[in-house]
């Protein structure tokens, strides 16, 4: 007779204190290139709600070699005008379960580290200046460990509200070794920049593709929904565009999807998934004037290669409440 498997619960707030931002790019990394490789994922699935207003998300991810599946769920809005986060873990061999995460602290952490691969993968290895347009939790994430893939000697944020730029600002150069800059328009943020990092809730694009050093890259993860885009055409033209998974590119990726409506690209412009060019199966840059985009959608293959860390974390240090899961061959038999 199966018996039940033992899983462990771990809470947000023991989620924070298991793992710095850095600790999460070398295992998202590791999952990008498994999936280069050929681990299953697919694109996340969001479902709206008129009344009451919200959306339910959800994704999968299968890493064989990490030894961990599952599938990163959220619901938005609804009646409690709020957001929570769940991610089952599963071991990839036995299916049993490993862990259930409240996914919350974890989410700029894991989504910054995904966009510090892509920066690895397609930025210059001599940039040295940082622009990041958005300045909030997620905008935080992707600098924290950009930043650690990089040797930046600059940062220039902009966001349209003052005193947030200026806090942000204030906070990260408390936080890494770069000057931080609040400066007073995405334009004075983006001249000069060798890396731009988007994270903002924008529906339209926040600087003009033509402010753009030849040589550039840009990470784009503030928006996922076909009518909405960071990015304007002239960016998407320019670039080498390289996607976090081919399938959501043109169901959300909205950037692209206009530049394709606007007949200046089509889906034979999308170079690569950023896992095949981690893997080595795509080239990334090929050259030092080329301008690159990673849009940064948000996947279960980083959520997923985050969770297995801090669960195999949380295992060492002794954090967590087991709780036990009936396999369904007992909890289905009738009884």
């Amino acid at each position: 007779m199966a018996t039940d498997a033992t899983a462990l619960f771990l809470t947000s707030d023991e989620i924070a204190d298991l793992a710095d931002p850095a600790d999460y790019v070398d295992p998202v990394r590791e999952g990008y290139r498994e999936r280069g490789e050929g681990a299953p994922a697919e694109p996340r699935t969001t479902l709206f709600n008129d009344d009451p207003t919200g959306m339910l998300t959800g994704y999968l991810a299968i890493l064989p070699e990490t030894g961990a599946m599952g599938g990163y769920t959220y619901a938005a809005g609804f009646g409690g005008r709020d957001a929570h986060f769940s991610l089952p873990i599963f071991d990839a061999e036995s299916g049993d379960p490993l862990a259930l995460l409240d996914g919350a602290s974890m989410n700029p952490l894991k989504t910054g580290a995904a966009g510090a691969v892509g920066v690895d993968a397609l930025a210059r290895r001599d940039a040295t200046d940082l622009a990041v347009i958005g300045s909030g939790t997620q905008a935080r994430g992707q600098v924290r460990a950009a930043a650690t893939v990089r040797d930046f000697d600059r940062i220039e944020v902009y966001s349209p509200t003052q005193d947030h730029r200026q806090s942000f600002a204030a906070e990260m150069n408390e936080n890494l070794d770069a000057t931080v800059a609040a400066v007073a328009s995405s334009a004075a943020a983006v001249e000069g920049a060798d890396v731009i990092i988007t994270a903002t809730n924008a529906s339209e694009p926040v600087f003009d593709g033509d402010v753009i050093e030849p040589g550039a890259h840009v990470t784009a993860m503030g928006q996922y929904h076909s009518e909405r885009r960071e990015l304007d055409t002239t960016t998407i033209e320019r670039a080498t565009y390289v996607p976090d998974l081919r399938a959501r590119v043109t169901r959300d990726a909205g950037s692209f999807i206009h530049a394709m409506d606007e007949g200046v690209v089509d889906e034979d412009d999308v170079h690569a998934e950023l896992g095949e060019v981690v893997a080595g199966k795509e080239s990334g840059r090929t050259s030092p004037e080329e301008v690159t985009v990673f849009d940064s959608g948000g996947t279960a293959i980083e959520t997923v290669a985050a969770g297995k860390m801090l669960y195999d974390r949380a295992r060492e240090a002794g954090v967590g409440e087991e709780i036990e899961f009936s396999p369904a061959s007992e909890a289905m038999d009738g009884r």
